[in-house]
């Protein structure tokens, strides 16, 4: 791996320790140790299949692991205080297609027990002002994966862990998310977004780049440019696959 893990400590809002998780007698993630500050936006990418989103499952406390720790907001992953401090969002849309934009808002917002107020603050969040009566079934992919960031903002959580949400979306949709991800991150939250489109990396503060399970690379973009030598950060990722996970 090319970036030591940072400590245990104040500033991480996620630290994995030598975390294993066996899956149909294989080892999907066999040894693997990072952390994630606080108040960043961090990019996790690598190709399909790379363990990103056991990874993430193990975060947000709904992977069976075979060893090792994951520590979230200071707790273990999976604590039941987290439940209403960390959101996790599927690539999959987790919402009801039957329903309307404000119709699932407000059924969420009822699970969670939060205020009216929320809703309207999760629509001005994510850009869906107008879209409040359209039955999400009508709605394209990306205005649906928009919809379930809307559920996950609901709680107002400390962390928001994004598995691929900007799959299928056009090139301005992916310019607005990502420019929603970095306002969330300016008030405080915590977020780790998935992709396995390297384009997007430059996009993000900080770099996990996985493959086969294991981390390959913990930096900034200009780092990961200057340790490869290239200014194309896919050219870079092949690189270090190429020269074994070393620059």
């Amino acid at each position: 791996m090319i970036g030591p893990m940072s400590d245990v400590g104040s500033g991480n809002a996620i630290v994995v320790s030598h975390l294993r998780v066996v899956r149909g007698g294989n080892a999907v993630l066999p040894d693997l140790s990072v952390a994630v500050a606080t108040g960043s936006v961090t990019g996790l990418l690598g190709p399909s299949g790379s363990g990103k989103t056991t990874l993430m499952r193990a975060i947000v406390g709904v992977q069976n692991v075979a060893g090792g720790s994951v520590t979230v907001l200071g707790l273990p992953a999976g604590t039941r205080e987290l439940r209403t401090r960390v959101a996790y969002v599927t690539q999959a849309p987790s919402v009801y297609g039957d329903l309307s934009v404000r119709e699932n808002l407000a059924y969420f917002a009822r699970v969670l027990g939060v205020a009216g107020a929320a809703i309207e603050s999760a629509i001005d969040t994510v850009g869906l002002g107008g879209y409040e009566r359209r039955i999400v079934g009508s709605l394209s992919g990306g205005e649906r994966s928009r919809v379930s960031l809307a559920t996950a903002l609901l709680g107002q959580p400390d962390l928001l862990v994004l598995d691929e949400p900007t799959v299928g979306v056009d090139p301005v949709l992916r310019r607005d998310l990502w420019d929603t991800f970095h306002r969330i991150a300016a008030e405080g939250a915590t977020l780790l977004v998935s992709s396995h489109v390297m384009d997007e990396a430059a996009r993000c503060e900080r770099l996990l780049l996985v493959r086969e399970g294991r981390l390959l690379v913990d930096s900034t973009p200009d780092e990961l440019r200057a340790m490869t030598g290239t200014n194309d950060l896919d050219g870079a990722f092949l690189r270090l696959i190429e020269a074994g996970g070393g620059p």
